[in-house]
């Protein structure tokens, strides 16, 4: 018996696949330029005995996983290295409880986004995490990384609405962290470790989440026009100083407004960067009027105030259609550093500058940020090359932006993960004591180094 005839045999309800062609379709994620390795199989697990079992049978065999979602990750988290079982979790895809006396979800890693949220309005609730692709990614995926989200600005990420994990370590036991409870402190804090640590120290299997109360009415929507990218920035830095609390702060720059213009035509070709808020819950209108007055002190040039769905609905697709639309421009490194809020004004100047001097390289940066968490996403933009490989003149602008973050006391990912793709520029902003600590950890969860290796650190 081949030794995946001996993990087959072991399955509760899962799937092995091993066909080259079904296989080459989980090789990767969204982060293509992460040049992906070849598995020895593939893992549909429909069950956490079945996600106990491989990582057993991976253990005794010292082979490698990688654990996988919706695959909709940026960092290349989830890219397949030689030799190793990718481990889907997609199928395990079971809303187990919605409970609105606790205010909580118990769901698989397979869940939706968006299919949990909609699950919980049936009941008055929400579940607040909702990033740019929670109407495909999963819970597994958004624990893996901490993902974010336009909404998290109030809201908060992942971790803030994580109660409890199951997770199976890298043997094959399963244990249980966290709680049901909205306080407790027994022991240390399992949940915050296992959350963002990108399926290097074990595989979430299922979550305990909190829900939140569900505003009983629409938020309010404020869209301004601005004649430069740092003026809307201030603007974002006089909203978070005057204490409001909008439930959304996105800002988008000049080159992003015109990608989407060129494909939709939407009336954005002369905008130089704008910024669009909400306010929702019972003082809405009183923090939507502040705002737009905020807007208007920090020099927009057009500002609006809205209460309509539908044109809500409009202004957030804007926001929503970024990322395809500078696709289409050529080849794309989307990239997630964070600044202190105080400090987005010169980050977004310094981008602005970094930009001008990679242009006559062939290199584009276009950016649109979680304005009201800090959290910029540039993303490089360049033409393909005849090799595939990406060219010293990204990796430099790229590297020239990461500095920048760290330099304004930043970080390098605010929620894509480090991933694949960032692992060189981590020490810079950890250090090399945090680095060792980092490794002890993984060493003391992963004594063989099978989960995920080469992600992370």
């Amino acid at each position: 018996m081949s030794s995946l005839d001996e993990l087959a045999a072991q399955l509760d309800r899962g799937r092995l696949l091993t066909d080259p062609d079904v296989v080459d379709a989980y090789r990767r994620d969204e982060a293509h330029l992460v040049e992906p390795g070849q598995p020895v199989g593939v893992l549909l697990a429909e069950s956490t005995a079945d996600v106990a079992a491989a990582m057993r049978w991976a253990h005794r065999h010292a082979v490698p996983v990688v654990p996988r979602g919706a695959g909709t990750g940026l960092a290349g988290g989830a890219t397949a290295v030689d030799g190793c079982l990718v481990l889907s979790l997609a199928r395990m895809n079971a809303i187990r409880e919605i409970n609105p006396e606790d205010q909580l979800a118990v769901v698989e890693a397979g869940v939706i986004n968006a299919e949990l949220d909609r699950a919980a309005a049936k009941v008055g609730l929400m579940y607040a995490p909702d990033p740019s692709s929670y109407e495909i990614a999963t819970i597994g995926g958004n624990l893996a990384t901490n993902a974010g989200g336009l909404r998290c600005v109030k809201y908060g990420v992942t971790r803030d609405s994580a109660l409890g994990l199951e997770v199976v370590l890298a043997d094959g036991r399963v244990v249980n962290t966290g709680r049901r409870t909205v306080k407790g402190v027994a022991g240390y804090d399992l949940t915050s470790l296992f959350i963002g640590s990108e399926g290097t120290l074990g595989v979430i299997t299922s979550a305990t989440l909190r829900l939140r109360t569900r505003p009983a009415t629409e938020p309010v929507t404020v869209a301004g026009s601005f004649p430069s990218l740092r003026s809307a920035a201030e603007a974002v830095s006089a909203i978070v100083a005057a204490g409001l609390a909008p439930s959304l702060l996105e800002l988008i720059d000049r080159g992003t407004l015109r990608a989407i213009d060129e494909w939709k035509r939407m009336g954005l070709d002369d905008v130089a960067a704008m910024l669009i808020a909400q306010a929702d819950g019972t003082d809405s209108a009183d923090c939507a009027a502040a705002m737009g007055a905020l807007f208007e002190a920090a020099g927009a040039e057009f500002v609006a105030v809205s209460s309509d769905p539908a044109e809500a609905a409009q202004l957030l697709q804007i926001r929503r259609l970024a990322y395809p639309a500078t696709e289409r421009l050529g080849r794309c490194l989307v990239e997630d550093v964070g600044v202190p809020r105080s400090k987005l004004p010169d980050l977004l100047e310094q981008i602005e500058q970094i930009e001008r001097e990679s242009a006559p390289h062939g290199v584009r940066i276009l950016t649109v940020a979680h304005a009201g968490d800090g959290n910029a996403h540039p993303t490089f933009v360049f033409p393909p090359t005849d090799d595939g490989r990406v060219p010293d003149a990204v990796w430099t602008a790229a590297d020239r932006v990461f500095r920048a973050a760290l330099g304004l006391g930043g970080t390098l990912t605010g929620e894509h993960g480090v991933g694949a793709l960032k692992r060189r520029w981590l020490e810079l902003e950890l250090g090399s004591d945090a680095m060792d600590l980092h490794r002890a950890i993984k060493a003391a969860l992963d004594p063989t180094g099978i989960l995920n290796p080469g992600k992370g650190f």
